[in-house]
């Protein structure tokens, strides 16, 4: 039996890369899965569908529906929520990974750029957990994971690179997804829901980030793996009810609860949390 047999779990963004990882992880572990996405269609020129999501979880034994939606429109929100709960009865676990990553300088950013990053970044998740935590507290049992970025740090003065410079709207909205996973963390503590933020060390070379090709050399000589991020997931998706409030990040995290990554079927274990550690995909 699988760690997540009979739960289910919401996760946004789920086309490709960090999300549709942790969706099969946690379809692989017995959950019954809603992915949701802007689109259910192929991307121009990023390979992965919300559709290849959901059937690659019903592969596996699981149960998965998947649902376009666009975050940044407030009325596509609570339509997610009643989606799911009409097809699977209840929501145990919420991952807020969808975001929105403009990386330019200060004077280049508008304000349409500003307010979108806000909206999909830290608004949607504090609705969406709005909205499915009523089950949650009925039941006295859930988690809410906000899938961060180690953006949200302070970045040294002066600057060493021009990554910094560049991502300032991102990183902010991050800093305040933290903080309102404290916050929501102390506020639903008593109900038995936990709420934590997790993120890479530095990066995960997912299509997108090497489409835009904005992670500096650096950060990419320590990418930790797809495979590592969800079972970072996994960890704080399955914890016990003192492993909530933390601002976690990946390769730590699986470390202090002596966590080993494994394939995203869960059937192999892999050498680390690293990306050149990882199955091939």
């Amino acid at each position: 039996m699988g760690e997540l047999e009979g739960k289910v779990a919401l996760v946004t963004g789920a086309s490709r890369g960090i999300g549709a990882a942790i969706a099969k992880r946690f379809g692989a572990e017995g959950a019954a899965v809603a992915v949701t996405a802007r689109s259910l269609d192929p991307h121009a020129s990023l390979p992965g569908t919300l559709r290849d999501t959901a059937a690659w979880i019903e592969a596996q034994g699981s149960r998965a529906i998947a649902i376009r939606a666009d975050l940044a429109e407030p009325d596509d929100r609570p339509a997610i929520v009643e989606r799911t709960l009409a097809e699977f009865g209840r929501i145990d676990i919420l991952v807020n990974n969808a975001a929105a990553a403009f990386y330019l300088p200060f004077d280049k950013t508008s304000d349409k750029r500003f307010r979108l990053a806000f909206e999909i970044n830290t608004h949607a998740p504090w609705a969406l957990t709005q909205l499915a935590q009523p089950g949650m507290r009925e039941r006295g049992e859930g988690w809410v994971l906000n899938i961060s970025s180690a953006t949200s740090q302070h970045p040294e003065h002066p600057p060493t690179n021009d990554f910094v410079k560049t991502s300032t709207l991102y990183g902010s909205t991050k800093a305040a997804l933290e903080r309102m996973t404290t916050g929501l963390a102390a506020a639903l503590h008593d109900d038995g829901i936990r709420v934590n933020s997790m993120a890479p060390v530095a990066a995960v070379m997912t299509e997108g980030a090497e489409a835009l090709g904005v992670v500096p050399r650096a950060a990419a000589a320590q990418a930790e793996s797809l495979e590592a991020m969800a079972e970072a997931s996994l960890l704080l998706c399955t914890g016990p009810p003192e492993l909530s409030g933390r601002i976690a990040y990946c390769t730590p995290i699986l470390e202090e609860r002596g966590r080993k990554v494994r394939t995203l079927d869960g059937k192999e274990e892999l050498a680390g949390p690293r990306a050149d550690q990882a199955a091939p995909h």
